[in-house]
């Protein structure tokens, strides 16, 4: 008898609003088609404030999030990775692992391996690892193990380049997220902490707008309003139905159209 996945969406990243940036869109779509929404990040995003600590910030940040993944009936969770100091540990794999047994996911989304922050490649090494072995029996947390290796998305950041600027693989897939855009932005507008520091940082006055005009460079290379950009890891050791793209399929945009 051929298991099925479980509908239950686990988007795990490394700060909070790295789901809502990239990846807001198709939770939006998936969870219309039934499926239960979690978000989680490695970090609490300790770093990314103005004239406040660390520990300030935190939870500034943790309150952000909350209201952000409520607008998906979502839950939160942070597993207590320091923001800029996030290492590949045994003790953040088991929490990994924990996590997606205890919400029983089906799907992940997480960064990409390439990705231009050191912390977002660390968290896609992580969740890579965890999601391949949550379905073993020997794994020593004592959440009961998924019945199936959870499929396994990486999301982009709004650039398709690497950390020195190269080109990266082309997405797999494009998703239509027009119809869904202004849910996004609602998710994506909860975290206000976020327009001071990317001013400081980035000097970029409109952090909301900077996300979604990438959405919607995204959408001019397929001919839609705005798009999000997705890969399907189909490494050995991770099952390769395209679930996320049969489910979505009226949202998808054909590769042909970029390539």
């Amino acid at each position: 008898m051929t298991k099925e996945f479980n509908k239950v969406v686990l988007s795990i990243h490394a700060h909070p609003d790295d789901a809502e940036a990239w990846n807001a869109g198709v939770l939006k779509l998936l969870k219309d088609k039934g499926y239960k929404i979690v978000i989680a990040t490695l970090t609490g995003g300790d770093l990314g404030g103005c004239n406040m600590s660390m520990e300030e910030t935190a939870r500034v940040r943790f309150e952000e999030a909350k209201k952000a993944a409520a607008v998906l009936d979502a839950e939160y969770y942070t597993l207590g990775g320091i923001d800029g100091f996030l290492f590949d540990t045994k003790e953040l794999r088991l929490k990994v692992i924990s996590l997606i047994r205890s919400v029983r996911a089906g799907i992940i989304f997480t960064h990409l391996p390439s990705d231009y922050h050191s912390d977002h490649r660390t968290t896609a090494n992580i969740v890579e690892t965890a999601a391949m072995v949550s379905s073993l029996d020997t794994v020593p947390v004592k959440e009961k193990p998924v019945d199936i290796t959870p499929l396994l998305y990486h999301s982009s950041p709004l650039t398709l380049s690497d950390p020195l600027g190269s080109q990266i693989v082309p997405p797999h897939f494009f998703v239509d997220v027009t119809s869904v855009i202004e849910t996004k932005k609602k998710m994506l507008g909860c975290h206000i902490s976020q327009i001071e520091l990317m001013q400081h940082m980035h000097k970029m006055d409109d952090f909301f707008g900077f996300v979604a005009e990438g959405n919607r460079n995204y959408g001019k290379m397929v001919g839609v309003e705005y798009a999000e950009v997705y890969w399907q890891h189909l490494g050995g050791g991770f099952q390769k139905e395209p679930q996320v793209q049969n489910d979505l399929s009226e949202f998808l945009i054909n590769k042909k159209l970029w390539l």
